[in-house]
């Protein structure tokens, strides 16, 4: 390892060094000395210290997790080609192929079929998006896609909690649910890379999971505070499908003729009605 600490630092440095703020949807605040991200910035975005990165850079931090590399990674805008380099120097070993969801089941998508008006998808017990219909993406945005996890941005973007405005709830709905999972599948690597973290990203998170919360999350009423549409009442249903998948149909509908009327406006919006007609 010792011999890899100048190529890591240089490595970070220079991976650094090429990602400009917008990249990463930062805004390029003050005058910067040196071209690129900031270490901070780097941090932030990989949801880790300020302490712990510049340890990493320097090459002072043993050997580091799988998981947080990847989270460097991804902060870094990283290529395949990229981040396997960064696992060799930094851990001596190539990293753990990533992964890529199951599909969906066929009984799940035909119901999937069946809801165009209706936000709905399908995820597995890792909260990984296996399949989604356009209502899903009216509400949610371009960013909800297939093989995003949802567990992770409800607690690591801000963005994602203001649109919540039942965060409380909800985010320990979610702590409850990954703990259940992860007693069903308890060798499962990725969804223990998940769990942990999380742990290490949000002290939300890990304050609620050392509570040993268990909950499965089936149904309820929730508001959101969506950007266009504004405040919504909403109910969600989770529908398990009992083929041994362990995948799950969530479907989200409106609460009161307002919420209806809002989400309806998201879903069939006046340009497309035009085109339509």
């Amino acid at each position: 390892m010792s011999a890899n600490r100048p190529e890591l630092s240089a490595f970070l440095r220079a991976m650094r060094s090429r990602v400009q703020p917008h990249d990463v949807d930062l805004p390029a605040a003050g005058r910067r000395r040196t071209p690129g991200l900031r270490r901070q910035e780097v941090a932030q975005l990989a949801a880790v210290s300020i302490d712990w990165y510049i340890r990493l850079e320097q090459g002072r931090v043993g050997v580091p997790g799988t998981a947080v590399l990847d989270a460097v990674a991804g902060a870094l805008c990283l290529s395949e080609a990229e981040r396997h380099h960064l696992h060799l120097i930094a851990r001596g070993e190539a990293p753990p192929a990533r992964h890529v969801p199951a599909p969906a089941s066929d009984s799940l998508r035909r119901v999937l079929a069946g809801l165009p008006a209706t936000p709905a998808w399908i995820l597995d017990f890792r909260f990984d998006v296996l399949a989604h219909n356009e209502a899903a993406t009216a509400l949610f945005g371009p960013g909800f896609t297939v093989g995003t996890n949802t567990a992770e941005p409800l607690f690591l973007d801000p963005g994602t909690r203001a649109f919540q405005l039942d965060w409380d709830r909800i985010a320990r709905e979610h702590v409850g649910n990954l703990r259940a999972n992860l007693t069903r599948h308890p060798d499962d690597p990725r969804l223990r890379a998940l769990i942990d973290h999380l742990r290490r990203a949000s002290p939300d998170f890990a304050a609620w999971w050392d509570d040993h919360t268990v909950q499965e999350r089936i149904n309820g009423t929730k508001r959101v505070m969506h950007p266009t549409a504004g405040i919504m009442t909403l109910r969600y249903d989770v529908l398990a499908v009992q083929d041994g998948s362990d995948q799950r149909l969530q479907v989200i509908t409106a609460a009161d003729a307002p919420s209806e009327e809002a989400l309806r406006s998201l879903i069939y919006p006046p340009s497309r009605l035009r085109v339509a007609n």
